[in-house]
């Protein structure tokens, strides 16, 4: 797994344990919902991570705790 598609498995995930809409989530974050379906379509696989903080801001998290997965633990070396 790359890191694109960690980090869109971990909004999605969280969303769905805080009871979030991905709508609702932009709202709360302040992103725009371009960019946040974007990122939950597989689009964007190079999220920023102020857009990252921004999300967790919205969902309530720290960095830390949004990093904090199994999801990230195993990601594909980004280099060849």
């Amino acid at each position: 797994m790359d890191i694109g598609e960690a980090v869109r498995q971990r909004i999605l995930a969280l969303c769905k344990e805080k009871g979030l809409s991905v709508n609702r989530l932009c709202s709360l974050s302040g992103v725009t919902q371009s960019t946040v379906n974007n990122i939950v379509s597989g689009r964007n696989n190079s999220t920023t991570v102020s857009t990252i903080k921004k999300l967790c801001d919205g969902i309530g998290i720290s960095v830390g705790e949004f990093f904090d997965s199994e999801l990230f633990s195993h990601l594909e070396q980004e280099i060849k």
